[in-house]
């Protein structure tokens, strides 16, 4: 699936994995993340933290007809507020997304997936 963006000039499909891509990597500039989370952890086992490259399979973007809603799983640093984290990764990514694609997006949900003790 594609999102379709029609301008003066034409239409503009964007694919999900570029949105994914984009809000991962809008998240993970946020702090108290560690890294993104898979987001099918039961089939994956183990909660990994994915590397820049994977960040699209730890964001599900979900369209209905002008409605986008993101879905993000994340992984966050021990000992930070984590509910000001998720605040944070939403406003950063609503932010980026519409800076970016002139995207709105409805709705930004954050799943937790896990806790990491960082390196100080």
């Amino acid at each position: 699936m594609s999102i379709e963006i029609n301008t003066a000039y034409g239409q503009i499909d964007i694919s999900n994995d570029v949105v994914a891509t984009i809000a991962g990597g809008a998240a993970i500039d946020c702090f108290g993340i560690v890294g993104m989370a898979s987001k099918n952890q039961i089939r994956d086992g183990i909660t990994e933290i994915l590397r820049k490259e994977n960040f699209s399979r730890g964001v599900i973007v979900r369209q209905q007809d002008d409605h986008v809603e993101i879905d993000m799983y994340i992984i966050v640093s021990y000992g930070t507020k984590i509910s000001e984290i998720a605040h944070n990764v939403q406003s950063k990514v609503k932010y980026t997304l519409n800076k970016t694609m002139g995207l709105s997006v409805d709705g930004i949900n954050i799943y937790v997936q896990g806790v990491r003790v960082t390196n100080p």
